[in-house]
């Protein structure tokens, strides 16, 4: 039998995704003011529709285990409306989870992000890097500062999986409070990052990266279930130039993988893993 009348058909798995679909459901979804009427809507350009919905795809196919969504003041009920459309077109057939804290949401892979999770807990040196503005330079955290991190790490860990034990359906949510976390590094480490940068909290955000040489890493692949030519961004992060070589090992397993769980999806073709050196007069994290 097929759809009832005026019900959108769902794609199947894998097949080609209409663009004009994914556009729309990030438009009516997400733009600012989307529950107060068009008017008040924000316009979201077609472009950065369907980049968004090559991210949430990025993350459905197992390539990063999340993605952190910056694209208006959508809520979770909004974001959880745009999924079910995102679903309904074909786009994320596997099971998410949005992940509530301090005002921002994370879309997770939750499987890959438990995984991206213990692995770092049990990383030997921890990969953080610790950029705290009184530093006359970055360097890896020491023991103490690390065993503290890990410490909110497991806590989170074990928070996606009592809340996936207990959650059904096609995408489940969560809220965390992160009392006393750096949520600078929470977030690098469930971005997939292969380091992630912290700071003395009692400086506040101050880093000392201004001017420091960084090595900053793009992944692109381009994404022709989306539209022929759209070329994604799955990655971009950096890493002090200072550290490249104690970080040399890390760097190396952290695209090893990326390339192994690369070469077992279907949705994204032609890889792209580029680097360069900046060095700018200030960075935010």
């Amino acid at each position: 039998m097929g759809p009832a009348a005026g019900a959108e058909a769902e794609a199947p798995a894998g097949s080609a995704l209409s663009a004009p679909r994914l556009v729309a459901a990030a438009r009516e979804e997400l733009g600012a003011g989307a529950g107060a009427g068009r008017r008040r809507r924000r316009w979201l350009p077609a472009v950065r529709a369907l980049q968004l919905a090559g991210e949430v795809l990025a993350v459905a196919a197992g390539l990063k285990p999340a993605l952190l969504y910056d694209c208006g003041a959508a809520g979770p009920a909004e974001l959880r409306r745009y999924l079910a459309r995102l679903s309904e077109a074909g786009l994320a057939p596997r099971r998410l989870h949005l992940l509530g804290a301090e005002g921002s949401a994370l879309l997770l892979h939750p499987g890959l992000a438990r995984r991206r999770l213990a692995a770092v807990l049990r990383a030997r040196p921890a990969p953080f890097m610790d950029v705290s503005a009184g530093r006359h330079c970055p360097a890896l955290c020491g023991p103490a500062e690390a065993e503290a991190i890990r410490g909110h790490l497991a806590t989170l860990l074990a928070h996606i999986g009592a809340t996936e034990a207990t959650s059904a359906g096609p995408v489940s949510s969560s809220e965390v409070v992160p009392a006393g976390w750096n949520f600078c590094t929470i977030v690098g480490v469930l971005l997939g990052y292969p380091a992630a940068y912290t700071f003395a909290a009692e400086e506040g955000a101050e880093n000392c990266l201004a001017l420091t040489p960084l090595r900053v890493f793009t992944v692109q692949a381009y994404c022709p279930r989306i539209r022929d030519g759209l070329r994604v961004q799955i990655y971009s992060f950096s890493i002090p130039e200072s550290l490249c070589v104690e970080l040399k090992e890390v760097l190396e397993a952290w695209c090893d993988e990326l390339k192994e769980a690369f070469s077992t999806q279907s949705d994204f073709v032609d890889l792209c893993i580029s680097s360069e050196v900046v060095s700018l007069p200030a960075v935010a994290l």
